[in-house]
């Protein structure tokens, strides 16, 4: 390896990108048990919504604690089941979780978030700011006081995290990160304010929404990071860009849904090839002028732009197709918990099977992007 490439000691830095998607969340904590369990510890995790909470849950805790952690938070927000799931047909698995996404919408759920009865915010009257939701997310704060340890979150030594939230008064979009800033339960529930279902959260005396609003997957945080260093970074998508046309309401809603709040990751990618290549363009120039006619302050800018990394992007995607479920980001049975869980799981073990980061880069490549299918084949982007 290059002795100029920045990395984590002798290895590349490994960041883990994590999307909001509710319920769907349930698939990136199985990506990250395939992680923890083959030594592919986050250096850094960047999320959004229940991409937040996840990764506050894995930064905020010591390394034996970290899964213990997530299943108990999966475990206190599943739904029961009124079947068992594994032993009836589909007809029935979609019937079952049809009453229990009913039930979360009626009541809430638990260690997440409760109706507000008598809310006069339903009668579109007039409230507080932080009441202005059809929900109260008083026991979410609650579960991830039990779950995160602030000191873990916040030590120099541990996982970074950031989170992204948008200021509701302006619309612009806010990274809460632990390299610069200490970050704590308030910055985590930001990230998951969507409203109109759950109430902004203010801090600093400003109300702040969902980073989903402004864009649902972090990755350009990781793509504008400085100084740049050679990175593995995996990207799970909960949203597909890609999907049938809808001829029913229920599917319209779906594909909207779907579109709204997939990944614009090639747009990100391309703006970063771009500055890939300014970058090599002035490393070639920089050989070509002679050190005494530059000062000192302008070579040392030279020398940082025109460092050379490599990006690989390991995209995970969540193929569950939820019976063309609007709400499927609102289905927390049981059952669809542990089987998001489970794909998340096996589709992280064949990309980490596979290991297509390990393999000699292109000269010059500034990002490989890599998709391994469930038949072990790999889809490969590159520039």
């Amino acid at each position: 390896m290059d002795s100029k490439i920045k990395t984590i000691g002798a290895r590349p830095r490994v960041a883990l990108v994590l999307q909001g998607g509710g319920a769907l969340g349930a698939y990136q904590a199985g990506v990250y048990q395939a992680l923890h369990e083959h030594g592919l510890t986050p250096d850094w995790v960047v999320g959004t919504s229940i991409g937040a909470i996840n990764g506050a849950i894995i930064a905020g805790n010591k390394r034996p604690q970290r899964l213990d952690r997530l299943k108990a938070f999966w475990d206190e927000v599943a739904h029961s089941d009124l079947l068992d799931m594994r032993k009836v047909p589909d007809s029935a698995r979609r019937l079952n979780t049809l009453f229990t996404t009913i039930d979360t919408v009626a009541q809430g759920v638990p260690g997440m978030y409760a109706l507000r009865w008598f809310n006069p915010f339903f009668a579109g009257w007039p409230v507080e700011a932080e009441s202005a939701s059809f929900y109260d997310t008083m026991p979410l704060e609650e579960t991830l006081k039990r779950l995160v340890d602030l000191d873990c979150l916040n030590t120099s030594s541990g996982i970074r995290l950031t989170v992204s939230a948008i200021k509701v008064t302006c619309g612009q979009l806010a990274n809460f990160d632990t390299a610069h800033q200490a970050v704590n339960i308030k910055h985590v529930m930001a990230s998951g304010a969507l409203p109109p279902g759950f109430p902004p959260v203010r801090i600093d005396g400003d109300l702040y929404w969902d980073g989903g609003l402004y864009s649902n997957t972090p990755l350009e945080t990781v793509l504008a990071d400085e100084p740049r260093v050679d990175t593995i970074c995996f990207m799970v998508d909960l949203w597909s860009p890609d999907g049938p046309e809808p001829n029913t309401l229920e599917q319209v809603y779906t594909r909207q849904k779907d579109v709204l709040y997939a990944s614009r990751s090639r747009r990100h990618i391309d703006a970063y090839l771009r500055g890939h290549r300014l970058r090599r363009l002035v490393r070639t120039l920089r050989a070509k002028v002679p050190d005494h006619l530059l000062s000192e302050d302008v070579l040392r800018e030279l020398d940082k732009v025109g460092i050379d990394t490599t990006m690989h992007i390991v995209r995970l995607a969540y193929a569950g197709r939820d019976w063309q479920m609007a709400s499927k980001d609102i289905n927390f049975s049981k059952g669809s918990i542990e089987w998001r869980w489970e794909q998340g799981y096996q589709d992280a073990m064949r990309a980490i099977d596979h290991g297509a980061w390990r393999a000699e880069a292109p000269e010059g490549a500034g990002v490989l992007v890599h998709e391994i299918g469930p038949d072990g084949r790999e889809e490969r982007l590159s520039g």
